[in-house]
């Protein structure tokens, strides 16, 4: 009997190295051609699936899937796309499974946050009840570093070291034009209700005369008068004041200070940019020159400064992945367990879908200082480990080389068309 398909989809943000999961997926899977035969991929995540617009992975070289390695974004297109419960709306998960049996794919790898490992953990449940079985493995994504159980997330290691290094730099940007030009430097970081992203921005703080001098977490209610009381005395301490703000920075009453009052695609509050707020604040109270800055998506897509570790870990559990798949697993996420941080090892194992699904793990109180403005020794010595070594990509003329995959699918084999 022929081996089953796989099939592998990427979802919500992209990161710097999700596509080095993915590289881990593919490379093992063809090095098990009696358990597994062809690997198609997801246009556009799970909207791949549901629309039968499936990539052919195999039509690939075996240079073209390394490359993927050192490539930022995602090669097969992403999707900010979340399937609802299985009452509320069986026919998305019917029409997967349907796709699934008419292409032959036996299993499901999903690469994404919590919201994805949810979906991976319904589509097994209901591959059972359909009488057509899916192996479904999670792989772990997200900047935010929120996911439970896994000591760090692939896509976190890079930003952390991205919004690191462009805290320093401009910090010393700041420091040599405060005498007579901008006093405060505001950057907005990601992170919604956790401030690992944020807490990163605080590894600069021993090599820029203190900077950032106030990090602002989720974790811990703004204070609008004890914060500009923080910048002012600041300012005239060292004669400029650098901060860090995670996007999801709150009021007491849990209302996000840059709320827009709109709704993404998963029903999260649409959030429109705490720096120029707090730019404005400064400003208006304070009478205080400012710049701001937002790294929105440059944080998640600077590849061409990723860490080592997290380029290595996000391989790793993607290799893991399609080894747990042919070993029996179902309903599984690899994770990253920590066996000591100096020296830094770790080593991969697995949780159960149904535990890590839709949990959120939030930067930790103990490694926040007792101000609430910024990071302890713990945090930092959780987090440099995942900020080491640089895994540059290959440059020619100047500029890294990224690949870029056709994305040409397979001919359809369902007579149905699925609207999304």
């Amino acid at each position: 009997m022929a081996p089953k398909n796989a099939f592998y989809a990427q979802s919500g943000g992209v990161t710097a190295v999700i596509n080095a999961s993915a590289c881990g997926v593919l490379e093992t899977a063809r090095l098990h051609p009696t358990k597994i035969g062809k690997v198609f991929a997801g246009k556009n995540g799970i909207i791949g699936a549901l629309k039968e617009e499936l990539i052919d992975t195999s039509l690939f070289s075996a240079a073209q899937i390394a490359q993927l390695r050192h490539t930022p974004a995602g090669a097969f297109g992403s999707c900010r796309y979340k399937l609802k419960g299985l009452k509320e709306n069986r026919e998305e998960y019917e029409r997967l499974i349907a796709v699934f049996e008419a292409h032959d794919i036996g299993y499901f790898f999903y690469n994404g946050g919590g919201d994805s490992q949810d979906t991976a953990n319904k589509v097994s449940q209901i591959s059972q009840e359909m009488g057509y079985p899916i192996t479904c493995i999670g792989i772990p994504k997200t900047v935010d570093n929120d996911l439970p159980f896994t000591d760090s997330c692939p896509g976190f290691g890079s930003v952390a070291k991205y919004i690191a290094v462009s805290t320093l730099e401009a910090s010393l940007d700041v420091a040599s034009m405060a005498a007579s030009s901008t006093k405060v430097f505001i950057l907005e970081v990601m992170g919604r209700h956790a401030g690992w992203i944020a807490a990163a921005g605080g590894l600069a703080q021993s090599a820029a005369n203190g900077a950032p001098h106030i990090i602002l977490f989720p974790e811990i209610a703004f204070d609008q008068a004890n914060f500009l009381r923080k910048v002012q005395n600041t300012v005239k301490e060292k004669g400029y004041c650098v901060i860090v703000v995670s996007e999801g920075t709150h009021h007491p009453d849990g209302k996000f200070l840059a709320e827009s009052g709109l709704k993404d695609a998963f029903g999260h509050a649409q959030l429109g940019g705490v720096a120029p707020f707090l730019a404005q604040m400064v400003k208006s109270e304070l009478g205080l020159k400012n710049h701001w800055a937002v790294a929105d998506y440059l944080q998640r897509a600077a590849r061409h400064i990723s860490s080592t570790t997290d380029v290595e870990q996000a391989y790793a559990l993607g290799k893991s992945a399609v080894e747990l798949a042919i070993a029996g697993k179902n309903a599984v996420m690899p994770i990253v367990v920590r066996d000591s941080s100096s020296p830094y090892r770790w080593h991969i194992d697995s949780v159960e879908l149904s535990k890590v699904a839709n949990v959120e793990k939030t930067l930790p109180r103990e490694f926040i200082t007792e101000d609430g403005y910024g990071i302890t020794e713990a945090c930092k010595e959780y987090l440099l480990p995942l900020i080491a070594g640089e895994a540059y990509p290959p440059y020619e003329n100047g500029l890294p080389q990224y690949v870029t995959l056709p994305l040409e699918t397979v001919a359809k084999k369902l007579n149905t068309v699925f609207a999304v």
